[in-house]
């Protein structure tokens, strides 16, 4: 069944976001480095869904131009599926517009695509799933 996995939040500084949720008593947890993508993430957990952080490692990355034209804020809301591969097809077929139509691996090791804003009601929309056990 799909779920609301986590939204996604363009930030200028991820230790300025830190503190300010930590300020709220909520912990920001696996923190790394998507080298891909050009961006540092931080999660935190919200009852039995995430924030996703993103910090911009470079100015030229999709974060980082987000930022320079909108400045900080909502950047994308992530959807989990159980059969991403199958999920992708099916738009392929529909004819959705995507960003990529490749699945990509992300932080955690979560698999992903992005549905382009256009096909998703003006949201960037990321389908995900979990990573493939034993990894």
């Amino acid at each position: 069944m799909n779920s609301l996995d986590h939204l996604g939040i363009a930030v200028k500084s991820l230790a300025k976001a830190r503190k300010f949720y930590e300020s709220l008593g909520m912990k920001v947890l696996n923190e790394e480095i998507v080298e891909h993508e050009q961006v540092r993430v931080g999660m935190v957990p919200v009852g039995e869904t995430r924030i996703e952080l993103l910090e911009a490692t470079e100015a030229d990355s999709p974060i980082g131009r987000f930022i320079a034209k909108r400045g900080e804020g909502l950047h994308h809301i992530a959807i989990a599926v159980e059969d991403l591969s199958a999920t992708l097809e099916q738009l392929k077929k529909n004819g959705t517009r995507l960003i990529s139509d490749e699945i990509k691996v992300g932080a955690g090791g979560h698999l992903y695509v992005f549905v382009h804003p256009s096909a998703a009601g003006g949201v960037l929309l990321e389908l995900c799933e979990d990573p493939p056990q034993g990894v």
